[in-house]
C-alpha cells in the first residue's frame, strides 16, 4: 500500500501558510504544538493494561514495537499501570463546551484538574474522529474524511455514519483496528453501546475487534461496563446525547447543560463503581460551536461557489469539493476564497496533503479526499440544499471545522 507526505513532520510552503492562516484566525490543527492527538487515546489503554497485566504475572502477547508504542502512548497521556481500564467517549463534549458549562458537570469539573486537552482531527466529526481513535491512524489513511464522501467506484455520496451507498467497512478501512489489537494480545476487550450500533458500518470500519455488549441508557452502559470488568480487561463506552442535544438545540441552550448534567452523573456512578485500581479516560470525539444562521451560504444558490463544482462532500462546517471535469482545482479554490473571506480557509487537495492536515495519506484515498478542501473560521457554514436534507440545513450546533470548540476534546483520567 502506497503512502504519500509520509514524513512524520509537516513542512514546506503549504504548510508555513496554514500555520499562519491558522494563527491568524486562531484555529488548533491536528498535532500542532505537540498536543497529543484523539488516536492516543486507545494505545494509552493498551499501554496501561501491558503494564499492569504484566505486573500482575498475567501473559499478554504483543509485537515488540506494538509494546513499544503503547507503552510511548501510555507515558504521554500520564496513565498508571492498571489491570483494568475503562474508556468513555462523549460524542460532541468538547474541552470548551465543558469549561464554558462545568456548572452543570461538578464531577467532571473536579475530575478535570490540571488535564490537558487532546486534538480532534480534521474533519473534527464523528465518523473520521472514530476512525482515529478506533484505529491509531489519521484520516488520510482510514478514508473517514466527514459526514458524507465522494465514492470513487460511485461518484455518489456515501455516508459513513449511516453506512449507506459505501462499500463493505472493511474494504473501506482495511487497518486492523486497536480493539482487535488488544484481543489479539490477550486482553479481554468490551465494546459497549446501543444495540443498533452492534456490527453497524462505522462499527465494523473503526471499533471492530471486541465483544460488543448491547446497552441502551446511559445507565445501563455503565452497568454493563462495571460487570465486564469484574475481570481485567479494556471496556470502551459510548454515550452520544450531548451530541445531539447541541445539533438540535445548541451549545449554549438548557438542554444541552441538561443533557450534560445526566451524563454527569451517570459518569460519577461509574467511576465510584468500578472495580479498585481501575482507570477511567473520559474523552470525546469533537466539540460543536452554535452557527449563525444569517451566515449560511447554499452552493444551490451562490454561482459563485456552484461554478466547477461537481460534488460537495463532507459537512457545512468541513466541506471535500470535487471539481467537474476539465476544470483547474486552484480556480476553484480562488472564487471560494473570494467568495468567503475571513469565514474560511481554503486549500487545494495538494496543499492540504503537504500541510499534513489529514496526516499521511494512502493512494487508494487519494480520490475520496475533495480537489479543494473548505474549513469554516467563524461562525458560518456551507451547505448544499440539492443533496443535504432540510433538517440537516437547520442545525443549530455543528463542528467538522478547526476552532478550538471544534477541535479540542477533553482527556480526563481518574484512577
Amino acid at each position: 500500500m502506497t503512502t504519500t507526505q509520509t514524513g512524520s513532520t509537516p513542512g514546506g510552503p503549504a504548510a508555513a501558510r496554514l500555520a499562519d492562516a491558522a494563527h491568524e484566525h486562531g484555529l488548533v490543527l491536528p498535532g500542532a504544538d505537540g498536543r497529543a492527538c484523539l488516536g492516543t487515546v486507545l494505545p494509552a489503554a493498551a499501554g496501561a493494561l501491558l503494564a499492569g497485566l504484566d505486573g500482575a504475572g498475567a501473559a499478554v502477547d504483543v509485537a515488540p514495537d506494538e509494546a513499544a508504542g503503547w507503552l510511548a502512548a501510555r507515558e504521554r497521556l500520564g496513565l498508571p499501570a492498571a489491570a483494568r481500564v475503562c474508556v468513555l467517549l462523549v460524542d460532541g463534549l468538547g474541552h470548551l463546551n465543558l469549561a464554558e458549562r462545568a456548572g452543570h458537570a461538578p464531577f467532571l469539573r473536579r475530575a478535570s484538574a490540571g488535564s490537558t486537552a487532546l486534538s480532534s482531527t480534521f474533519p473534527s466529526t464523528t465518523a473520521t474522529a472514530l476512525g482515529t481513535f478506533g484505529v491509531g491512524q489519521p484520516p488520510g489513511r482510514t478514508a473517514m474524511l466527514g459526514y458524507t464522501v465522494r465514492v470513487p467506484e460511485t461518484g455518489e455520496l456515501g455516508n459513513l455514519v449511516s453506512w449507506t451507498g459505501l462499500p463493505d467497512p472493511e474494504q473501506w478501512q482495511p487497518h486492523t483496528s486497536l480493539l482487535q489489537r488488544t484481543t489479539a494480545a490477550g486482553i479481554a476487550t468490551t465494546s459497549v453501546g446501543p444495540a443498533r450500533f452492534a456490527g453497524s458500518g462505522l462499527t465494523r470500519a473503526a471499533l471492530r475487534g471486541a465483544t460488543y455488549v448491547a446497552a441502551e441508557s446511559l445507565a445501563q452502559r455503565v452497568d454493563a461496563a462495571v460487570a465486564a470488568l469484574r475481570q481485567p480487561g479494556l471496556a470502551y463506552l459510548y454515550w452520544g446525547d450531548v451530541d445531539k442535544a447541541g445539533h438540535h438545540h445548541g451549545v449554549a441552550s438548557a438542554q444541552w447543560g441538561d443533557a450534560l448534567a445526566d451524563a454527569d452523573a451517570e459518569i460519577g456512578r461509574l467511576a465510584r463503581s468500578l472495580p479498585r485500581g481501575t482507570v477511567l479516560v473520559v474523552t470525546a470525539d469533537h466539540g460543536m460551536v452554535d452557527v449563525d444562521p444569517r451566515r449560511q451560504l447554499d452552493v444551490a444558490h451562490v454561482p459563485a461557489l456552484a461554478e466547477g463544482v461537481a460534488l460537495v462532500a463532507g459537512e457545512p462546517r468541513a466541506s471535500h469539493l470535487h471539481v467537474a471535469p476539465g476544470v483547474d482545482p486552484a480556480d476553484v479554490r480562488e472564487r471560494w476564497a473570494q467568495t468567503l473571506g475571513d469565514a474560511a480557509l481554503v486549500l487545494t487537495r495538494d496543499e492540504a496533503i503537504a500541510a499534513h492536515l489529514v496526516g499521511d495519506v494512502d493512494e487508494r484515498v487519494l480520490p475520496v479526499l475533495g480537489d479543494v478542501m473548505v474549513a469554516m473560521t467563524g461562525r458560518a457554514t456551507v451547505v448544499d440544499s440539492r443533496t443535504q436534507t432540510p433538517a440537516s440545513l437547520t442545525l443549530v450546533g455543528v463542528h467538522g471545522s478547526l476552532t478550538p470548540h471544534e477541535m479540542l476534546v477533553p482527556c480526563i483520567v481518574v484512577a
